[in-house]
């Protein structure tokens, strides 16, 4: 009698963990769901008949170790399995797999494993992946990062969009080890140089290999548009459990409710008793509350009232007060305040404003008061108390290694007094992030003027010298009249504002350094805008005054041809414009690159003077470039050519 009240006891116990056990599968009923540590989630599966489909099939290597997951059709190595969360976002369901690469010249590499994956369901994520090449002497991308390969450079780029194949080719010009990966952005950021590179393989069901059952209240299953063109999954579907219930939204009842009576600590109900329901749970409600409860709050509602309401006011103000004291250290105050008292900079006369008069002056930060984006934050027209127009420039979120680069920007603004200079009037660092004040710019930038085909107003021959030459003297006094030497490095057509009587204005000093009187360079990281960036100072990472001039050269380039300095929509030889500038300058053919709207207005010997003059700047060697004060008496010199020019044509008398 005991004997068989013990077998049947294991028996019902073995059934209950084996029902626990299938409820917490996310693998097919009767398959395998992992391969050493990584779980594999239905509709994948390990063998033919435990996988929606032969590409969703992978097999298991118990041999190596760890034990290694591989998709059967593809021959992809796969790292690990990622299912959706009840917050559904459709980005959540990827796979990541063992990344393509591409070697050219790399005897002691691996072999080449680019992929292709048409007519499959899988494709590699744009937002979650980036391309990383590297060579043994040629740049392959703008954006340079830091590691390096065979003493060559490493590159990336983004994806434009999502890509089912992956391939690589380079141009020769470079001996030595070429190779290119698709590697994901959190893999690259983290720099996991011991872990395996790893790329996300994104994935969708195809409507007419998923039957689509009716959603339930424990699951929804959505279709969502590919961007492939391919008619065999022209939709595809994605499921998710809803909130109350947890596991594997593909397979049948693979959503079980759970138990937050059970699973939740301490009870959600308090005292009173937690009852279980589908996808959620109730409280249990007592008949006797009412009465007392009633008694309570008749008998405190007074108290409450008058005591909770200063109490309400005197924590609001003491957290405001401790917030921006908080955000005050945060953004370098206390460095700001050590500099002022000091008296270095001239920061004695810079204006501290309260966050309160720059909320009231910008509407709050209304996106209509959006004046532009930069790199380093958005800029945001403001009018102050005394009516006052201003332009109060919202930096980015503050970081510790940010904050010297902000008080950077304000020594190096207050002290410089110039007429084609923006003026620093004041800043606030009691918020978030810190806020500069300057005195306002109206009619935009000459990138605006140049490129932007809304733009009604055309730039003439006249207001492009003029403009040139107010941008190189302010220049000019930064390299050189200035109290210490100032470096602004991201000289570019944007940062080149416009007055009201359309006189030139140099702004955005937010990487700008100071250099002791004693030294030539800046070493640094790599900063600036691509199409502007010194060649020179690109391979070297030394930033000199003459890097100022090569980016000031680009900007002559512009105002003689009318084009931006990069750009895809032109043919490929002409995609460089300071590379098809220096071609025509060289084959004798500037007059056929010259801006239409301008060939009109100006004498052939001034276009070839400024033709000249920004060859010269853009030369590869910095030591024979021009320096500032020569480029500013140079565009004086083409100024006083158009005076003599004017004066002629008054006295002309006809005939």
């Amino acid at each position: 009698m005991v004997s068989r009240f013990a077998l049947s006891l294991s028996l019902l116990l073995l059934l209950i963990i084996n029902q626990a056990s299938a409820a917490n599968s996310t693998a097919k009923p009767g398959c395998r769901e992992s391969c050493g540590d990584a779980r594999v989630p239905y509709p994948f599966g390990i063998g033919p008949n435990c996988a929606l489909n032969s590409w969703f099939e992978v097999s298991c290597n118990e041999t190596s170790t760890p034990p290694t997951i591989l998709l059967e059709r593809t021959k992809m190595e796969v790292l690990n399995f990622s299912l959706n969360s009840p917050d559904y976002d459709p980005r959540l369901e990827f796979h990541r797999v063992k990344a393509p690469a591409v070697y050219v010249n790399c005897s002691a590499t691996e072999a080449s494993h680019g992929v292709n994956l048409k007519d499959s369901p899988f494709f590699f994520s744009e937002f979650r992946n980036r391309i990383v090449a590297c060579t043994g002497g040629q740049v392959l991308s703008p954006n340079n990062i830091s590691n390096t390969c065979n003493d060559g450079t490493c590159c990336e780029t983004v994806m434009t969009s999502a890509i089912k194949t992956f391939n690589a080719t380079f141009d020769g010009r470079s001996d030595g080890c070429n190779s290119a990966y698709l590697v994901e952005q959190s893999w690259r950021d983290s720099n996991a140089a011991n872990s395996a590179v790893g790329a996300v393989l994104d994935w969708a069901i195809p409507q007419e290999a998923f039957e689509l059952s009716k959603s339930g209240k424990e699951y929804n299953c959505t279709q969502y548009g590919l961007i492939f063109d391919e008619p065999h999954i022209d939709r595809s579907i994605r499921c998710y459990c809803n909130k109350g219930y947890r596991g594997n939204a593909y397979l049948l009842n693979g959503c079980q409710d759970v138990d937050e009576c059970e699973e939740a600590t301490p009870n959600p109900c308090g005292t009173v008793k937690c009852m279980n329901k589908p996808g959620s749970y109730e409280c249990e409600r007592s008949k006797t509350w009412v009465i007392p409860l009633g008694m309570g709050v008749g008998f405190g509602s007074l108290c409450l009232v008058m005591g909770g309401w200063w109490l309400y006011k005197f924590l609001k103000k003491r957290r405001e007060i401790k917030l921006k004291e908080k955000f005050f250290k945060r953004n370098g105050g206390l460095l700001l305040q050590q500099q002022m008292f000091a008296n270095e900079g001239g920061l004695e006369n810079t204006k501290i404003f309260t966050s309160k008069e720059l909320d009231k002056a910008t509407d709050n930060f209304n996106k209509n008061r959006v004046l532009g984006q930069g790199g380093q934050g958005t800029v945001y027209k403001g009018m102050l108390a005394d009516g006052a127009i201003v332009a109060v420039k919202k930096s980015k979120g503050m970081v510790a290694e940010n904050v010297e680069e902000f008080i950077n920007e304000v020594t190096i603004l207050s002290q410089i007094n110039h007429r084609h200079v923006v003026k620093l009037l004041g800043c606030c660092l009691e918020t978030e992030v810190p806020l500069l004040v300057y005195e306002f710019i109206s009619n935009g930038t000459i990138f605006q003027y140049l490129h932007d085909p809304s733009e009604e107003f055309m730039m003439s021959w006249e207001t492009r010298i003029r403009v040139a030459k107010e941008s190189a003297e302010a220049l000019s006094y930064l390299h050189s009249s200035a109290s210490i030497p100032i470096y602004h490095r991201d000289i570019k057509s944007t940062n080149i504002l416009l007055d009201e009587k359309f006189k030139a204005k140099v702004s955005d000093f937010g990487i700008s350094r100071l250099i002791p009187i004693d030294r030539t360079h800046l070493t640094t990281d790599v900063q600036g805008t691509f199409g502007y960036l010194d060649p020179e100072y690109f391979q070297s990472s030394q930033f000199t005054e003459k890097s100022d001039v090569y980016s000031f050269g680009v900007v002559l380039v512009e105002l003689l041809t009318g084009e931006k300095p990069v750009s895809f929509e032109r043919e490929e030889n002409r995609r460089s414009l300071t590379s098809y500038f220096i071609d025509s300058v060289e084959e004798n053919r500037v007059l056929d690159i010259v801006d239409a709207r301008v060939m009109k207005q100006a004498k052939p010997e001034e276009l070839m003077m400024l033709a000249k003059l920004a060859y010269q700047c853009l030369s590869l060697s910095g030591k024979m470039r021009p320096t500032m004060k020569e480029v500013s008496i140079q565009l004086d010199q083409i100024v006083a050519m158009q005076k003599d020019s004017n004066v002629d044509r008054n006295n002309q008398v006809e005939v």
